[in-house]
Order: C-alpha cells, then sequence, then structure tokens
C-alpha cells in the first residue's frame, strides 16, 4: 500500500509528488513517456522559473532541475513508460513492459496536463491538406527535430505557444504573415505580445478568423476576415492569404479522459475541487493544467505542491472536511477555484479569471456582506489568471468573487 500516487510527469506531477515525499508520504510518480518533463522539455526559450525557483530558466533547465529535486527522495518511486489504465479511489492500473498491474494507495494526485484543440474541435472550414497543425506540434518539429513545418506562415489564435512560435519561427527566417484571433482581446500574456509579436513586427488581427482552408496536398492560402459580436463571420470583409503553413493557438483541453467520474467545471473543462484541490471523488486530488488551464509553469508547480501535501495529510486521515461552503464566481469572473471551502479559522487563495478586460477597479471575495478579501487592480485581462487571498473565518454561508462596479 502507497499512500501517495501521483498520475502525470510533467512539471505539475513533479512538484506534487515533491511536496508528497517532503511530507513523510510513500509516493508513485507514474509518466506515460520515457522521461520526465512533460511540455517543458521542447520549451527552449527562457521566462521559466522565476516564481519558484526564483532564477530564469528555459523550459529542460526547469524540468532537470525539478527531476533532481525527485531524485533526492528515496520515498518516490518513478514509473517511466507506464500508462495508467483506469483509476478509482485507493486504487490506480497501469500497463508497462512488466504487464498489467493494479497499485493500492491512499490518496492519488491527478496531474496529466491538457491537450491542444485540433482542427476538428474548432470545426475548421475547407480542405485537410498538411501543412495545417498545432502550435505544440510545430514547437516539437522546430526545437526537438529541426524542422520547419513552412516559410509563409499564418498563426490561428494568440495562445502563448503560438505567440512564441511566432517569434521563434522568424528567428528561422520563415515569414509569419499574421496572427488571427477570433476575440477582441489576446488570451495570452501581455509580455508574449510585447516580446513576440509587436518586436518583429508580426500582423496581429483581433475579431479576424479563418473562414476557409485552401490546398489539395498541400495547404496553398485561407480565407479570412472578420467576425461580430456573435462570432458569425463578416463575408464582405474576405479575402485570400498565401501560405504554406496554418498554426492553430486556439486553447487547451484539460486531459480528464481518465476520471469519467469526476464532476467538471463548465468554465474549466477541469474538475470541481475543494479548497484542498480534491475532487467529488474522496482521496483523488487534481492540479495544474488538467484542473484549470495556467499562464505560468511556475503557478502550476505552487499550485501542485499544495495538492501533494493534501494528499499526504489526507493519506494519514489530516484533512478536515467538515460544513462546506460554496465558493462561486460573480460579476465580472469567468470563474473561480475552488468551488468549495470549509468553515473556520484561516485563509485560502482563490485563482480565478475576468471576463473582460478592467482598469483601476476591485475584485472582492463576500459573504453575507462581509468582505473576506479585497484586491486593486490597476488592469486585469482574461489572459491572466490572477489570486485572492480569502480569510473565511467569517464566511457561513456562500462566498462570492465579484469586479466593484
Amino acid at each position: 500500500m502507497t499512500d501517495v500516487i501521483v498520475i502525470g510527469g510533467g512539471p505539475a506531477g513533479m512538484a506534487a509528488a515533491i511536496e508528497s515525499a517532503k511530507n513523510g508520504a510513500s509516493t508513485i510518480l507514474i509518466e506515460r513517456n520515457k522521461e520526465l518533463g512533460g511540455i517543458l522539455n521542447q520549451c527552449i526559450h527562457n521566462g521559466f522559473g522565476l516564481h519558484y525557483f526564483n532564477e530564469e530558466l528555459t523550459g529542460p533547465e526547469f524540468a532537470k532541475r525539478l527531476e533532481k529535486e525527485v531524485k533526492k527522495y528515496k520515498n518516490i518511486t518513478v514509473l517511466l513508460n507506464t500508462f495508467v489504465v483506469s483509476i478509482k479511489s485507493g486504487e490506480v492500473v497501469v500497463q508497462n513492459q512488466e504487464g498489467k498491474k493494479k497499485l493500492k494507495t491512499r490518496s492519488i494526485v491527478f496531474a496529466t496536463g491538457a491537450r491542444e484543440k485540433t482542427p476538428a474541435s474548432i470545426t475548421l472550414t475547407g480542405t485537410r491538406p498538411e501543412g495545417v497543425l498545432t502550435a505544440g506540434v510545430a514547437q516539437k518539429m522546430v526545437n526537438v527535430y529541426g524542422r520547419l513545418p513552412g516559410k509563409n506562415v499564418v498563426i490561428l489564435g494568440s495562445g502563448d505557444i503560438g505567440l512564441i512560435m511566432a517569434r521563434r519561427l522568424t528567428y528561422e527566417r520563415a515569414k509569419v504573415k499574421a496572427i488571427l484571433e477570433i476575440n477582441p482581446a489576446t488570451s495570452g500574456l501581455r509580455r508574449n505580445i510585447l516580446q513576440c509579436v509587436e518586436d518583429y513586427n508580426i500582423p496581429l488581427f483581433y475579431k479576424h478568423t479563418v473562414f476557409e482552408v485552401v490546398g489539395k496536398d498541400r495547404i496553398e492560402g485561407i480565407y479570412y476576415g472578420q467576425v461580430d459580436s456573435n462570432y458569425n463571420p463578416i463575408l464582405s470583409t474576405r479575402k485570400f492569404l498565401k501560405c504554406d503553413c496554418l498554426i492553430l493557438s486556439v486553447g487547451l483541453v484539460p486531459e480528464t479522459d481518465l476520471l469519467p467520474e469526476m464532476k467538471l467545471m463548465r468554465a474549466t473543462s477541469g474538475g470541481e475541487v475543494d479548497e484542498y484541490l480534491m475532487t467529488n471523488i474522496p482521496g483523488i486530488f487534481t492540479c495544474g493544467n488538467v484542473l484549470h488551464i495556467h499562464d505560468l509553469v511556475d503557478n502550476v508547480c505552487l499550485e501542485s505542491a499544495d495538492a501533494g501535501k493534501f494528499a499526504s495529510l489526507y493519506a494519514k486521515g489530516k484533512l478536515n472536511t467538515t460544513q462546506p461552503i460554496k465558493v462561486s464566481a460573480g460579476q465580472g469572473v469567468s470563474y473561480v477555484v475552488p468551488a468549495v471551502a470549509y468553515a473556520g479559522e484561516g485563509k485560502f487563495t482563490a485563482k480565478f479569471r475576468l471576463k473582460s478586460k478592467v482598469t483601476k477597479t476591485n475584485v472582492v471575495a463576500k459573504s453575507n456582506g462581509n468582505v473576506l478579501g479585497k484586491k486593486f487592480l490597476l488592469a486585469g485581462v482574461p489572459g491572466e489568471m490572477l489570486t485572492l487571498e480569502v480569510d473565511k473565518s467569517l464566511a457561513k454561508d456562500e462566498i462570492v468573487l465579484e469586479v466593484e462596479t
């Protein structure tokens, strides 16, 4: 019997395993690939580690630093090239070269990350030629295999990987002809807009999308144009743009398929959790991008360390889960994590995103007219995850996070 099993060997899984082991729990870390690190292994740009390690690192450097920490703990067993077949409270079934086996455990941390949205998931119209790929696949082609996906590129969506790839492809002398964003604001970090787009004079068109992909064997171009307030194409704005590559950076979807019984939040497609990051399934915790999409890997690791700590406490029977209080998103807030807090003394950190851009306003947490937390925002955008410390000692009924009018 193991105290904690962590599923997923990316930054979330490694951070959770490290914290679990620090708390004295016997821990198994399971990864389906041949090495730990996840998506970090192909992110060769810097900007990682400023909050978690207090040092700026590249993605592979960050991953190796975490892996080195994992190896320090004798109570962590790492299983590589191991696929999880099924999960339920107290048991994980795995398959690897040694065959199929059941692993008994007192608690589980579900840290499987997220996958990219594909052409099919956004109903991209037109033909299906070669040269249409997601930003993560393009990143792996360039950074791992040293191959260009195209020389004249259009990027659909302004997610952070797409913005970073716009700069990376420019470094490799490809021409990024345009970035098209269907929304009126970017979904990426402001720093990536500045450093990856504006610094290289790459055209970025808001309220624009691809109407049609053109090409037989290889993509030859796209028809694109503006959309109205309901995201419907404005056909009178339709234009043709020649290109040999279309890269999709249109969002991520949490990898929750292994836990069909887990209750999901509509706004995030990730699990609905309490303040301990425990799901509706007793003893199963979740964190990182499988819970909600983060903008910084440092925040993934800080959150996942909490999940590892709480999972180890659960394994020892030391979590208080009495008197639950609902936590919900109010005016101007698209979602808040956690969805449940527990009455009593102490504080918890609420993580949330805004519905729209705001300037010079407050975000407040309230319960029965009592202000439990307040944060002034000089400026805030939907693409950035924000946090608010909430004092739950005065909470009796529902806690609501909202933007003050």
